[in-house]
């Protein structure tokens, strides 16, 4: 995008002051209907945060060849998971869309070509979360896929045009886990309360150091950091929205986890705030 272009755009931004950016360890769509300590907590968060004036979320849920950004006035609520209770299928997150931003949205990220979606909508990487955070559904949703052809070196980038968002008061959310490798699941553990493998605790600790150091070089290059990054991210998808939030984080801007809690042995649930 130009720079009298950018100058333009932010020119219609009003004063709402630069917004946080969040990157939630989502965990199972239960936590959508179930009162426990994270759900409380994406509620605690909802309500200490400046009301945003949309979100754009990044889900490990959608991925797609190219980028592209929902685009219609409103989004459907997406039960994308099976095997749960009928109660969780009935669950509708009616927010509104946002065509406009959408369209802002795929100005900003220009060279890179956004396409404008009006079939996918709200998949339970950001429903069930933002439930939680904001249950009157009062607040624009949109969603930006996950190209899966980019490396991570590019989606970290990709994010950083995406800044001038926070200035317009645009919550910007990622999520997915830290540590998500459900073909390890303990699943006669489920509902035990910080139960983690070794090499689960150590790859969620190490991501909080590097993360902490500012280190995003090492986190853009997990594939090169051992054993336990390999089996904590067995593939991108749950691990890439992270890199979305580091490349928006601003330079002394404070880093605060919660959620740091490891759930069936091969999942965290650790989530953070910048800003």
């Amino acid at each position: 995008m130009k720079l009298e272009d950018l100058n333009k755009l932010a020119s219609s931004y009003d004063s709402a002051g630069t917004m946080p950016v969040l990157f939630v360890g989502h965990g199972s769509p239960m936590n959508a209907i179930e009162d426990n300590v994270f759900s409380r907590k994406w509620a605690e968060i909802g309500k200490k945060l400046p009301k945003p004036k949309a979100i754009l979320s990044v889900s490990a849920h959608w991925e797609t060849k190219g980028v592209h950004v929902t685009a219609m006035k409103h989004p459907k609520t997406i039960h994308d998971f099976g095997g749960f209770p009928q109660e969780l299928f009935e669950v509708e997150y009616p927010a509104a869309g946002s065509p406009e931003l959408a369209s802002e949205t795929a100005d900003l990220l220009r060279p890179a070509e956004v396409l404008p979606d009006q079939n996918w909508g709200l998949d339970h990487g950001s429903w069930s979360v933002l439930k939680r955070m904001y249950p009157m559904a009062d607040v624009p949703v949109l969603q930006l896929s996950l190209d899966y052809a980019r490396s991570p070196e590019s989606h970290y980038l990709l994010a950083k045009e995406l800044a001038l968002l926070r200035e317009k008061g645009v919550l910007i959310l990622g999520s997915g886990n830290l540590v998500h490798n459900l073909r390890m699941v303990a699943w006669d553990r489920l509902n035990e309360p910080g139960v983690g493998y070794d090499w689960a605790l150590e790859a969620d600790g190490k991501m909080k150091q590097l993360i902490l150091a500012g280190n995003h070089k090492a986190l853009i290059d997990f594939r090169s950091q051992g054993r336990a990054f390999d089996l904590a991210i067995p593939t991108p998808e749950h691990f890439l929205p992270l890199l979305y939030i580091l490349g928006l984080k601003k330079d002394h801007e404070q880093i605060e986890f919660f959620n740091e809690q490891a759930v069936a042995g091969s999942l965290t649930m650790t989530s953070l705030k910048i800003g």
